[in-house]
């Protein structure tokens, strides 16, 4: 069975932060820096919320507020959805279905270890699918 562990393995587990206070024009710079869609957002070492692309462009963009000015706190979706390491890939899956998400954080015995994306999930199912279709056909022209 794969693991979120076995994403985290492969992609590796730096997840970037930022703080409540920091305005939404500093979590784009830095996404856009780092090539990713969501920040996690953490006050005093505890993940209190998440930002992502669809955030802003829900909240700033249709609103008409100033990125340089509106806070994080004002906008992120607090209300974060977490996921352990040792759930499966088809768990994982099913979650970013349902709730209609695209990041999960990983945590761990209350500890946060990681952040799987949907694009991670894709990636996995793909080279699993990839690596058993090899493996059948070993077999068959065995």
């Amino acid at each position: 069975m794969i693991t979120v562990g076995h994403i985290l393995a492969s992609k590796g587990q730096e997840v970037y932060t930022i703080s409540p206070e920091a305005t939404v024009y500093e979590a784009l710079r830095l996404m856009a820096h780092k090539n990713i869609g969501a920040v996690l957002v953490m006050h005093a070492g505890k993940l209190v919320g998440i930002f992502s692309e669809r955030d802003y462009a829900r909240s700033v963009v249709l609103k008409g507020r100033a990125s340089r000015e509106t806070q994080i706190k004002e906008l992120m979706s607090q209300h974060v959805i977490i996921i352990g390491p040792d759930e499966s890939l088809e768990a994982c899956m099913a979650l970013m279905t349902e709730r209609r998400i695209r990041h999960l954080p990983v945590v761990e015995d209350g500890q946060l270890v990681g952040l799987v994306s949907i694009g991670d999930v894709v990636k996995k199912i793909i080279s699993y699918q990839h690596d058993t279709i090899q493996d059948l056909q070993a077999y068959i022209t065995a």
